[in-house]
């Protein structure tokens, strides 16, 4: 029993994982331009409400806004259903002609039954719902329908079924629980934001290594969505910096040449938000540097707690995403993910280290 639980949610999070992996890069630039956005307004240097402004700002909403739609694309492949299908259901879910209805208070029914009004744009839960629902529906369908029709009526049916059954139940009940998921992180947050800091972030980089912290992407995402910021990125600054500055001591334990050119673009990737080389390259192969991370990641995160800061839009804490923490806190911040690479880097530097795993690799 215990092997058959551990196996679902090991399918879950690699599920996650490739649901979310093919556009984290390109959710990470549209947070970035949406940081700098921010900066540029605050300096002055572009005035809100202009055309400029308008179109950036729109460069950077765009992705969050159709979310439901690259959300649906990449978890087709996932649920084994097709992808223009689960496409077409996350453009259902954003249509203009929905969301005004919505906005509007006027309400909707279907076949007169009410639809719930939900803010669908910007939401994880209810496409990934509606996307598995898919996957039977076109399964059952293909059994039931003549190979002659099936081209067009299966889809045809399945968009009908799908949406449907989204609108009335997947859409309500998708928000619902990612409305208490995150309620549920805030009062975590609200009864002590330097131990909700604490254990995300001395433990955060552990999650990575198993894929576990694609879990906590919705709950990110939705809160942005629905109070504009996010305070659980900048719990992981400290660790994500450590993880730099530990692989950056080994970078000087090291003899072999070459061994410290891949340490450095190891500890280059990591500044630069990107900590899986230097966790399966570096730190994780030398253990200690990984401790030295964690506890750095744990002192950083808590003292982050105390800070109040806040990231704006999407993106994992580096050197090039800064502008999204920008705003209250950011300061303090900023000095936790240097105190993260330092503490890291002076404890590693401390302890003795047989560097022979990662400067004897395979050939």
């Amino acid at each position: 029993m215990e092997e058959n639980k551990n196996s679902m949610l090991n399918r879950i999070i690699e599920a996650l994982s490739a649901i979310f992996l093919p556009i984290i890069n390109v959710v990470t630039a549209a947070g970035v331009t949406k940081g700098f956005l921010a900066l540029f307004v605050s300096l002055g240097w572009v005035e809100s409400g202009s055309g400029t402004y308008i179109i950036c700002s729109s460069m950077a909403d765009s992705l969050f806004y159709f979310l439901p739609i690259f959300i649906a694309f990449t978890s087709a492949k996932q649920f084994g259903c097709d992808r223009f299908t689960a496409a077409v259901i996350g453009g259902l879910l954003v249509h203009p002609n929905i969301t005004a209805a919505f906005e509007s208070g006027a309400g909707l029914d279907f076949a007169g039954i009410p639809v719930t009004s939900v803010n669908y744009p910007s939401s994880v839960l209810p496409i990934l719902m509606a996307v598995g629902f898919l996957h039977f529906v076109e399964k059952f369908l293909k059994k039931v329908v003549p190979k002659m029709l099936s081209g067009f009526l299966v889809p045809l049916l399945s968009i009908l079924i799908t949406g449907a059954a989204t609108l009335l139940l997947f859409g309500p009940l998708g928000t619902w629980i990612g409305d208490l998921l995150a309620a549920g992180y805030t009062a975590a947050y609200e009864w002590s934001p330097q131990v909700s800091g604490f254990f995300l972030g001395g433990l955060i980089q552990v999650m990575v290594i198993f894929g576990f912290h694609w879990s906590i992407v919705p709950i990110i995402i939705s809160n942005i969505a629905l109070y504009g910021y996010d305070t659980i990125l900048p719990f992981m600054g400290a660790a994500i910096f450590a993880q730099a500055g530990a692989a950056f001591a080994v970078f000087f334990k090291v003899k072999d040449s070459e061994c410290k050119t891949r340490v450095m673009s190891a500890v280059v990737s990591a500044l630069f938000s990107v900590t899986e080389p230097a966790l399966f390259g570096v730190n994780v192969p030398l253990k200690k540097p990984m401790v030295a991370a964690c506890i750095a990641g744990a002192i950083g995160g808590t003292l982050a707690g105390f800070t109040g800061a806040r990231a704006i839009a999407f993106a994992f804490a580096g050197i090039p995403t800064l502008p999204v923490y920008m705003g209250e806190g950011f300061l303090g911040f900023l000095g936790t993910c240097i105190l993260g690479f330092v503490l890291a880097f002076v404890m590693t530097m401390l302890i003795k280290i047989d560097t022979t795993p990662i400067e004897k690799v395979p050939e």
